[in-house]
């Protein structure tokens, strides 16, 4: 009896980590608004949501947490919310609010928030490195307040990076440097469709790190020509050309174990929303079980 209550004392040992999918926006187009956007990635499927932070705070953080629970998802990740891009009233303006919104974001357990660059601009790339660091080196000691991270994501493609007079950072190292310069809770978003198209490797992945990557984007490209590709025509996972066995074999074996959000631009625009979610969680499944990475 005493070996009995001793091992029913014991915890109970928690179900092993997973990296998961989770339904980002832009493969339904952007046409299914929060909540009955999470309610979509349950119905269809989806482990996991990206969370639209506006109409989320405004339902409270104890009505999201009752949501996401009732509908067994985990929260992915929230878009960064400051307009860093432009002038500094603006950003003064969007920074104003970030405390608060960091609090709710880790309160509703997804203590991610992520952004992208873009890879060219008419401001000299020094001037706009410096600037963006500074920003963001604030905006990293106000997340790390509420213990929220903030991943950067690098983009590829020529398309953005011949999109204004000067080049700017769009190599996934080049960005990981740039992001630990900006503080210790600042990292990747690491989309598979900028690290096909920037050249980067799987060896990149495992030189990054878990403790580097904050969140992944999940997608796959065409065979074209650089001066062909555009953001806005994306394949499905695993009807492209990215290398998505060694994309997922490089993140398991670094111990990642967050979301994938599957951003598929262009591809299901014609699609029911429902249809377009079904969609892309399956193709994401067939890859991870080609890959035998596990999922959930």
């Amino acid at each position: 009896m005493q070996s009995l209550a001793a091992s029913a004392a014991l915890p109970v040992l928690a179900r092993e980590q997973h990296m998961f999918l989770a339904l980002n926006s832009v493969l339904v187009s952007n046409r299914v608004p929060w909540p009955e956007f999470a309610r979509l990635a349950a119905k269809t499927g989806f482990p996991g949501t990206d969370v639209m932070l506006k109409p989320a705070m405004q339902a409270g953080m104890q009505a999201t947490n009752d949501l996401l629970a009732s509908l067994k998802l985990k929260p992915a990740a929230i878009d960064f919310p400051v307009e860093f891009r432009k002038d500094e009233a603006t950003f003064r303006s969007g920074m104003a609010e970030l405390p608060r919104q960091a609090k709710f974001a880790a309160a509703i357990g997804c203590p991610r928030m992520v952004t992208y660059i873009l890879s060219s601009s008419d401001t000299p790339k020094a001037e706009l490195r410096a600037l963006y660091k500074q920003r963001f080196t604030e905006v990293a000691k106000v997340l790390a307040g509420a213990n929220v991270r903030l991943g950067l994501e690098f983009l590829g493609p020529l398309q953005f990076r011949k999109l204004f007079k000067y080049e700017f950072i769009w190599r996934m190292n080049e960005m990981l440097e740039f992001a630990k310069e900006c503080g210790p809770n600042v990292g990747l978003l690491l989309d598979a469709w900028h690290w096909h198209h920037s050249g980067a490797t799987t060896e990149d992945i495992i030189h990054a790190g878990r403790e580097n990557i904050v969140h992944v984007h999940f997608d796959d490209a065409p065979n074209l020509p650089p001066d062909k590709i555009r953001d806005d025509e994306r394949l499905l996972p695993g009807e492209g050309v990215i290398n998505l066995t060694g994309f997922l074999q490089a993140l398991q074996k670094i111990g990642y174990t967050d979301a994938l959000s599957v951003e598929v631009f262009g591809r299901l625009k014609n699609v029911s929303p429902e249809k377009a979610a079904k969609m892309g969680l399956d193709a994401s499944l067939a890859v991870f079980r080609k890959a035998g990475v596990p999922e959930g």
